[in-house]
């Protein structure tokens, strides 16, 4: 009886679910937050008000953190943060250049706007998958 069950629960094709660490990196201070997005589409990338999909993070800023997202589908995503220093929730600029730090996942180098969706890109399996990310500052 119970090998029925176990063989039902196989049979039914949920894929497994995954948890994603983000291991922060380069922080320039322990002020503000963290504010992550997570989009498993191409879609908005990489601004979270712009896509209606994307799922949203925060964590206390402070050098060496981690944020954790859980109960992932497998499958391919993209992570955009912000060093939000002072906390209004929104990345500041001046002159169009970011005077908060940003990140993307696997670190893709960038010049003027933020890198293309597919360089950010990264595949989620099950169990827990590791991302460290660098911060970066332009002013």
């Amino acid at each position: 009886m119970a090998f029925l069950i176990l063989s039902g629960l196989v049979s039914t094709g949920a894929a497994p679910l995954a948890s994603l660490e983000i291991h922060i990196e380069g922080l320039r201070s322990a002020k503000g937050q963290v504010l992550a997005c997570l989009f498993s589409e191409r879609a908005g990338f990489p601004d979270c008000s712009k896509s209606g999909t994307a799922r949203r993070g925060t964590m206390a800023a402070e050098e060496g953190g981690v944020l954790r997202f859980e109960g992932l589908p497998s499958g391919a995503y993209a992570a955009s943060l912000i060093h939000d220093e002072n906390g209004n929730d929104k990345l500041d600029t001046r002159i169009g250049i970011p005077a908060e730090g940003i990140a993307f996942s696997r670190n893709p180098r960038f010049t003027f706007g933020p890198p293309r969706y597919r360089a950010a890109t990264f595949d989620v399996g099950s169990g827990v998958v590791e991302e460290r990310v660098r911060f970066r500052y332009f002013l």
